[in-house]
Order: structure tokens, then C-alpha cells, then sequence
């Protein structure tokens, strides 16, 4: 079994810088987890239009409904077999704003019908994205949304592109630094940018049978449908 990265990117994935590698080698397989913490240089927020409808899903953990800047944050990436027997990798990111901290929560999984990697997010995984994986020419890793669709009982929708948010997801490491970087950016095709932000961490690998996966990491509601 090959991490669900090394799967979607295929022959790709060696092209990767080797501390990205290694990131996105957490798995089942490794038996690692990584741990970052570091700082959000800058949190922002497109037009005040678009701030009701980040506080409605940050209800369910879903984007940042504030926004600031060096913000101190920790994400874990944490591999488990979820209740569908598929392998899951958290993405939970939790900043830690003045007076309360906000989580923005994905699982992702592969999905052979879909033939790339399902990002689901917030608590209930009511919004699944397809995720499509490249690599650039420094080994970057760049991740960019596709298709999205909504999931609530026999509900099963695709949301359309005029409401939809196109993400763009850039994680590298800085061998100067010592530290890998991150640039996330969510725009609509209509409305221009909505989120996004960018910083940077330093990774602890853990042995995830020895530390588990905590209590709170998982969503409270698994979806099948992908």
C-alpha cells in the first residue's frame, strides 16, 4: 500500500522536494503523522459580501471566518481507516486567534471511480471536492480544486461554478529557512478572491500506533459517497 499522495501523482511524486516527500508519504503504510506548527503570516478575506457565508461554514469548520495576521496555527496530518474501510489522512488546521481559536477541517481519500484524491470538508463532510496534484519545476506541490458536490442524507448535488470556490494550494520547503511554506487561495470565477492565506511551519513525524489519533481529530459524520 503507497500513500493515497504517491498514488495520484504516480511517477510524479519522486520529483517532489525530499521534505515534501516525506509530508505527503504520511500514510498506513509509513505508519507516520506530521505535526506542523508555525505561522500564518497573513489570514485574508475577499469582499465584506463574502463574510456571512465563511462564518456560516466556519459553524461546521469549514474555511476561516476571521481574519489577521501572524497568526500561530498547528495542522495535522494524521493517516486512519475511516468507518467505509478507506484510507483517510486528516488535514485539520487550527489557528489560534486572540479570544478563540478556529479549526478548518478536510479529510482526504483516493477514489479509483474518481480517479483522484476526495477532500472532504468540515465536521459532517457535507462538501466533497476532487483534488487534482501536480508538481513544479522547484518540486513544489500544487493542488488545485475541481468538481464540487454537496452531501446531506439522499441529497447529492453538484454545486455549480457561479457559487462554487476554485482553490489553488502551494506547499513547499524552504532549505534556507528550514521550513516548509504554504499558500492557499480561493476565488470564484465570478466574484474574484474570497480566502486565503499563507505562512510557514516546521513538521514533527510521530508514530501514529504509538500516538493514535486523538480524540476530536475525526469528523463526527462520515460520508460515502465520494
Amino acid at each position: 500500500m503507497t500513500s493515497i499522495f504517491r498514488r495520484v501523482l504516480g511517477a510524479d511524486f519522486d520529483r517532489l522536494h525530499p521534505q515534501i516527500r516525506r509530508r505527503f508519504s504520511v500514510g498506513l503504510d509509513s505508519g507516520e503523522a506530521c505535526i506542523g506548527r508555525g505561522t500564518m503570516d497573513r489570514i485574508w478575506h475577499g469582499r465584506s459580501f463574502v463574510r456571512p457565508f465563511l462564518a456560516l461554514g466556519g459553524s461546521r469548520n469549514i474555511l476561516v471566518p476571521q481574519a489577521g495576521r501572524n497568526v500561530p496555527f498547528v495542522i495535522e496530518n494524521v493517516p486512519y481507516t475511516d468507518s467505509f474501510g478507506r484510507e483517510t489522512v486528516t488535514f485539520v488546521r487550527t489557528f489560534a486567534f486572540p479570544g478563540r481559536p478556529r479549526r478548518f477541517d478536510a479529510t482526504m481519500v483516493y477514489s479509483p471511480e474518481r480517479g483522484c484524491v476526495v477532500d472532504y470538508l468540515g465536521t459532517h463532510q457535507h462538501l466533497a471536492t476532487d483534488l487534482h496534484f501536480t508538481v513544479d519545476d522547484s518540486g513544489a506541490l500544487v493542488i488545485r480544486s475541481g468538481e464540487h458536490r454537496f452531501r446531506e442524507g439522499p441529497v447529492d448535488v453538484r454545486v455549480p461554478d457561479l457559487i462554487g470556490g476554485d482553490a489553488v494550494v502551494r506547499e513547499s520547503y524552504d532549505d534556507e529557512a528550514g521550513r516548509f511554506r504554504i499558500q492557499v487561495r480561493v476565488g470564484n470565477r465570478r466574484f474574484g478572491p474570497l480566502f486565503g492565506y499563507e505562512g510557514s511551519f516546521s513538521a514533527e513525524f510521530v508514530n501514529v500506533a504509538e500516538r493514535g489519533v486523538r480524540a476530536g481529530l475525526r469528523p463526527v459524520r462520515e460520508e460515502a459517497r465520494a
